[in-house]
């Protein structure tokens, strides 16, 4: 007697219902992001073009280094009593390589649009303006490298919502009429400083083969912090 387990009328509308609301949550997300990123100053077509490098880089990484570390593993000896062979686990030590790589969305796409910034600013003489961006990356930075955390097998990870309340706070405090600039450049220069680049003595030591500099841990915090700490300014 053959059982079914799926039932096509009821099951094709709830995915379609599904697909409508992916639909839906990506439109959203695009027309903020798009606006966050029109707020720093950028055309509708390039912001929009962001947002699309920002979405597709998230799964894009490119190796940059290879380190080699030594992580613990369980291997089994044997032993023989009496006739009988027992086998008994016992630690040892093996050498990994570790990959390290940049992200194209994490990374990337906020440090070309930073450093398109940091230019276009220097071209127009706006030091003071540059100096209090380079004041609030440095103090993200530091309460990024504080948060931030050494996961075994993952990489670092931080608190998704510390970031861009950090950066929201710098930009009113020291922004001035820059503050959307001064938001996204600490909230994301500021992750990528203090949370990844920090902490590349502990990467390696971590267990896992790759690590991504803006991928993985790091990524919800660093898109999120700029876009979210853009719209709040």
């Amino acid at each position: 007697m053959r059982h079914r387990y799926l039932f096509p009328p009821l099951a094709i509308p709830f995915v379609f219902l599904f697909l409508l609301l992916l639909l839906l949550f990506f439109t959203l997300l695009s027309e903020v992001v798009t606006a966050a990123f029109h707020k720093l100053g950028l055309p509708l077509p390039v912001a929009y073009s962001l947002f699309l490098f920002s979405l597709v880089g998230s799964f894009i990484n490119i190796p940059i280094a290879e380190e080699r570390s030594y992580v613990p593993v369980i291997r089994v000896r044997e032993v023989r009593f009496f006739g009988i062979t027992y086998p008994v686990p016992y630690f040892d030590w093996a050498e990994q390589k570790v990959v390290i790589a940049i992200n194209v969305g994490g990374a990337l796409v906020p440090l070309s649009l930073v450093t398109y910034e940091v230019v276009r600013l220097s071209q127009l003489g706006a030091y003071s303006v540059l100096l209090r961006m380079a004041v609030a990356v440095g103090v993200a930075a530091l309460v990024s490298n504080i948060v931030a955390r050494p996961v075994p097998g993952v990489g670092i990870a931080l608190p998704t919502l510390v970031p861009p309340l950090i950066a929201v706070s710098l930009a009113v405090l020291i922004g001035g009429e820059y503050r959307p600039l001064i938001a996204y450049a600490s909230g994301t220069m500021g992750v990528l400083i203090g949370a990844d680049l920090m902490n590349w003595g502990k990467i390696k030591n971590l267990g896992a083969q790759m690590v991504s500099i803006g991928g993985a841990g790091t990524f919800d915090g660093i898109f999120l912090a700029g876009i979210i700490a853009v719209l709040l300014v």
